[in-house]
């Protein structure tokens, strides 16, 4: 299985982004897919996953302003990031697994990470 985030980039607060994570090897709605992010200084911390059946998680954090989706006939995995703050600057990696819980940062197959910084 191979995972390629893109999509990062500098963007001031307030801003968008749209993350894709393109995925080989496996389609996207038959494992969970998760969104991850890791801060200088901070543990990696899960911010979005789905479930293959279609279920959707998102840390407290986040919820209201990021929205991940999949695109089961491209096998990518989306996070739409709105009204971003400059705590939301981390690294970005999508991964994916087949335990649950989403938001256990224990996965499987990782991407590279995309950097995202939120200038204030």
């Amino acid at each position: 299985v191979q995972l390629q985030a893109s999509g990062g980039g500098l963007v001031q607060a307030g801003g968008s982004l749209r993350l894709s994570c393109a995925a080989s090897g496996r389609t996207v709605n038959t494992y969970i897919m998760g969104w991850l992010r890791q801060a200088p200084g901070k543990e990696r911390e899960v911010v979005a996953g789905m479930y293959a059946r279609g279920d959707e998680y998102y840390a407290d954090s986040v919820k209201g302003r990021f929205t991940i989706s999949r695109d089961n006939s491209k096998t990518a995995v989306y996070l739409q990031m709105n009204n971003l703050k400059p705590e939301d600057t981390a690294v970005y990696y999508c991964a994916s697994k087949g335990v649950p819980p989403i938001s256990n940062p224990r996965y499987d197959y990782w991407g590279q990470g995309t950097l995202v910084t939120v200038s204030s």
